[in-house]
């Protein structure tokens, strides 16, 4: 069996704990694009920032790509999932 391909790459997460916003975004160095069943682990220290407070950390991630049939699956369980979003009714009348 092959390996999966991995490599290690600079990335950057901005952190962000306010009343308008909070969010963990973590932007990868260079141009590299991922694909569905791609994995990303992200290597440090857990990070925690108190209330009202935004940072910007640079740490190193490990980037594995997934092989042809992984991917596949993965693309195949999307299709799934995402039907379980749609609800359909067919009654006459409005919705209540």
């Amino acid at each position: 069996m092959i390996a999966p391909a991995r490599f290690d790459t600079p990335c950057r997460i901005e952190v962000e704990q306010t009343a308008e916003q909070f969010h963990a975004h973590v932007q990868l160095a260079g141009d590299i694009q991922l694909q569905p069943g791609d994995r990303v682990q992200v290597h440090g220290a857990p990070i925690a920032i108190g209330f009202g407070q935004s940072a910007v950390f640079e740490r190193t991630a490990t980037v594995t790509r997934a092989g042809r049939l992984a991917r596949m699956c993965v693309r195949l369980a999307s299709y799934f999932d995402l039907s379980e979003l749609y609800e359909v009714s067919f009654t006459p009348g409005r919705p209540s």
